[in-house]
C-alpha cells in the first residue's frame, strides 16, 4: 500500500497519474514537528507499468526544462489527455532533446530484446511472428522512428500511462478474485478428500471461524466525519471536538504538496482496518486486508475527486465535507458482507483449473515419454559402446597373442640347440657328455 512520493507541485497533475507515493505514518503529530528548513525532493518509485523507468527517465528531463516546467505546471488534466501539453515539446531546450533521444533508443534497444525472446519463444512453439507486429504492442512510444523523441512519443507515453494506471486497480480486483474462488476450491477439495465425521468438524471450525472474523468494532464509512474524527483523535492525539477539516488536511498532507494522493488516502483507513485485521489471528486474511484498502481508497476517490486526476486537492476536501454524504452514520460494508463470486462464476474457475491441469497432465505424459525413449536410446548407445570395447579388447588380445608366436620362432626349433640324456628332461651342460654312450663319428 505504501508507495514512492510525488514530484514537486508543478508536476502532480501529470505524474499522478503514474507515479507512486511513500507516506508516513498517520500516527505522527504533525502539531509537535519541527518545521523543516528546506524540503528534500521526494524519490519516485515503481509504478509498476512494464516501461517504468523509461517514464520516470523522460519526466524527469522534461522537468529540468524552465519552459516545459513551467506549462506543465499550469497545465489542466484534460490539457494533458489530449495532448495540448505534448506539444510543447517542440520548445524545449536542445540539449534536453537530445537526452530524450537518448533515452528512447535505449528504450527502443531493450524492446527489440524483449521482442527477439517472444520471437525465439513463439518459433520453439511451431508459430512464427511479424517483428513489427510485435513492436506494435508496445504503443507508450512511436516504433516507426526509433532515433528520435518528438511531440507523438510524449503523447503516446502520456496516453499510454494513462489508460494503464485507470486499468491498474481493475487488475488488481480480478486478480484477488482469483485468489478468493482459489481458496474456496481448495477448501472443497480439502473437504472432500475427508470422511463424514472429519467433514463435519471441519465445516464447523471454519463457520467459527468466519464468525469470529465477522465480530469487530463498527467500522466507519471511509471519508466520513465520523472516520476522519477517529484519525484526529486516535492517530494525532487531538480532541474530536476540536475537528477541524482543513487543520486534518494539511496535518495529513504528508508532503507537502497541497493534494491527498492515493497512498496518503490509505494511510487514513489503517486505523479501520485494524479494527477487523490482525496478522496475529488466523482467521484473518492480510491479502484481503490490502483489498479492503483498495475498495476504501476508490470510495473516496469517486466521491471526492471530481476532475477525475486521482488526487484529492484542498478545494475538492473541504467540497466534500459539506456535502451531506460526509455525515454519514451507517457502517461500511465490509468483504464478508459483500460476496466477490457466484456458484458458477466458482464452478467456471474450476472449470478452468481442471482443464488447465488436463493440459499440464497431457504435457508432462509426453514428456514422461521423451523421457522414456531417450533413455531407451541411451541403453541402447551403451550397449554399443560395451561391444565396441569388448571388440577393442579382443583385437588388442589376438594381437598380443601373434607378438608371442613370432618372438618364439626365429630359426630351428628350441629342443635341437642342446643334447638331452635318455630318461632324464634336462639337457647337458655344454662340453659334457656321458661316459659309455658312443659319440656320433668317433670310433
Amino acid at each position: 500500500m505504501v508507495r514512492g512520493k510525488t514530484l514537486a507541485h508543478c508536476g502532480l497533475v501529470l505524474l499522478s497519474l503514474w507515479v507512486c507515493i511513500q507516506s508516513v505514518p498517520i500516527s505522527v503529530d504533525k502539531t509537535k514537528e519541527k518545521p523543516q528548513e528546506e524540503l528534500q525532493p521526494p524519490q519516485s518509485a515503481d509504478t509498476g507499468l512494464h516501461y517504468d523507468r523509461y517514464l520516470r527517465e523522460v519526466i524527469e528531463f522534461l522537468e529540468k526544462d524552465p519552459h516545459f516546467k513551467e506549462k506543465l505546471k499550469n497545465a489542466n488534466i484534460d490539457d494533458i489527455k489530449h495532448g495540448k501539453l505534448s506539444k510543447e515539446l517542440d520548445f524545449v531546450h536542445h540539449n534536453f532533446r537530445t537526452k530524450l533521444d537518448e533515452l528512447k533508443r535505449e528504450e527502443m534497444n531493450r524492446l527489440r530484446m524483449l521482442i527477439k525472446a517472444k520471437h525465439d519463444i513463439q518459433e520453439g512453439n511451431g508459430r512464427t511472428a511479424s517483428h513489427q507486429a510485435l513492436l506494435k504492442q508496445f504503443e507508450h512510444l512511436n516504433h516507426l522512428n526509433p532515433d528520435t523523441f518528438e511531440v507523438e512519443d510524449l503523447d503516446r507515453l502520456i496516453k499510454s500511462a494513462t489508460k494503464d494506471l485507470e486499468n491498474f486497480d481493475k487488475g488488481r480486483h480480478d486478480e484477488f478474485k482469483r485468489y478468493e474462488m482459489m481458496k474456496e476450491h481448495e477448501r472443497r477439495e480439502r473437504l472432500k478428500a475427508l470422511n463424514e465425521e472429519e467433514r463435519k468438524r471441519e465445516e464447523q471450525h471454519y463457520e467459527e471461524m468466519k464468525k469470529k472474523h465477522a465480530e469487530h468494532p463498527k467500522v466507519n464509512h471511509p471519508g466520513s466525519e465520523d472516520q476522519l474524527k477517529e484519525v484526529w483523535q486516535e492517530a494525532d492525539g487531538l480532541d474530536p471536538e476540536d475537528f477541524d477539516p482543513k487543520t486534518f488536511f494539511k496535518m495529513h498532507d504528508t508532503n507537502g504538496d497541497g493534494f491527498f494522493d492515493e497512498s496518503e488516502l490509505e494511510a487514513l483507513f489503517t486505523k479501520e482496518l485494524e479494527k477487523v485485521y490482525n496478522p496475529e489471528n488466523v482467521e484473518d486474511d492480510m491479502v484481503e486486508m490490502e483489498e479492503e484498502r483498495l475498495r476504501m481508497r476508490e470510495h473516496v476517490m469517486n466521491e471526492v475527486d471530481t476532475n477525475k486526476d486521482r488526487l484529492v486537492s484542498l478545494s475538492e476536501f473541504m467540497a466534500a465535507t459539506k456535502k451531506e454524504d460526509f455525515m454519514e452514520k451507517d457502517e461500511w460494508e465490509t468483504l464478508d458482507q459483500n460476496p466477490l463470486y457466484t456458484e458458477e462464476e466458482l464452478r467456471e474457475y474450476e472449470q478452468q483449473l481442471a482443464h488447465e491441469e488436463n493440459d499440464i497432465n497431457k504435457k508432462s505424459a509426453e514428456l514422461q515419454k521423451q523421457r522414456e525413449e531417450l533413455e531407451r536410446k541411451e541403453e541402447e548407445l551403451n550397449a554399443q559402446k560395451l561391444g565396441l570395447q569388448q571388440a577393442v579388447e579382443e583385437m588388442e588380445r589376438l594381437k598380443a597373442q601373434n607378438s608371442n608366436v613370432e618372438v618364439k620362432q626365429p630359426g630351428a626349433p628350441a629342443s635341437e640347440s642342446a643334447p638331452v640324456v635318455p630318461g632324464n628332461s634336462q639337457p647337458l651342460p655344454p662340453g659334457h657328455q656321458q661316459q659309455g654312450v658312443p659319440v656320433p663319428g668317433h670310433s
